[in-house]
């Protein structure tokens, strides 16, 4: 059994979530800007389907990628200094939220229902959610969103409608991140596409003892400059 919320209960400690399924913590509450922001603090996240109640997470071990440690391939890299792109900052969250929370090929479903779009779009204009997005020939091509606290980044969804277009912003993500001295980007889960991108996993308390200190530096919310992820990978970027 796991503990149910009950209006403004507070989460239980991140060491009682099972490890089958690993990293389930508790159930209930609301997604309410405070609520979530709580819970990324702690290293707890949401992560349920419609028709369920809202189920909160604490997975260990803890999929992180640091800015620094990001890892292009050759072929991507080209892609980047070509530049036959634009990544824009903050500037399509909505569309953003959506085209991540459509059905992928062989899901019937998706886990970023409408009422969590809202609530996301809610952090958004509270200057707490952030997109990254990939725009080719003026279109949307594909994009990521996510959550900043201090000077930690939380990596939500990411989408993609042209070949390369997610890791484009991804690789951005990173570079901008880097530039402005963040520390970690928490992935939540394990992936191997995440892992080809230069991910890891560390212990659930590795990655507490961190939050416990970059959430609490850096810069406050606030909407991200439109340009400030572009010109990082030119002919002369290293």
């Amino acid at each position: 059994m796991i503990p149910w919320l009950e209006g403004d209960a507070p989460f239980p400690p991140v060491d009682r979530a099972l490890r089958r399924p690993n990293g389930l913590l508790c159930a209930g509450g609301d997604l309410s800007p405070q609520r979530l922001l709580a819970a990324y603090r702690r290293g707890i996240f949401p992560w349920y389907s419609e028709g369920e109640p809202i189920l909160w997470w604490s997975p260990d071990p803890r999929m992180v990628l640091l800015p620094e440690e990001a890892r292009l391939s050759r072929s991507l890299l080209k892609t980047l200094r070509r530049g036959q792109y634009q990544v824009r900052l903050d500037t399509a969250f909505a569309e953003v939220i959506r085209a991540c929370g459509e059905p992928r090929p062989g899901q019937d479903g998706t886990w970023i229902t409408p009422e969590m779009q809202q609530a996301y779009l809610r952090l958004h204009e509270l200057g707490h959610a952030h997109s990254v997005e990939t725009w080719i020939d003026g279109v949307l091509a594909g994009g990521l969103y996510g959550i900043a606290l201090g000077r930690a980044f939380y990596g939500e969804s990411m989408f993609t409608r042209v070949r390369d277009a997610s890791k484009i912003a991804l690789a951005h993500l990173a570079r901008y991140l880097e530039r402005q001295g963040f520390a970690v980007i928490d992935c939540q889960m394990k992936t191997a596409h995440l892992a080809s991108l230069g991910a890891r996993e560390i212990r659930r308390g590795e990655l507490l003892r961190g939050l416990a200190v970059w959430t609490e530096e850096g810069r406050g919310p606030g909407q991200w400059p439109i340009d400030d992820a572009k010109d990082l990978f030119g002919t002369d970027a290293p």
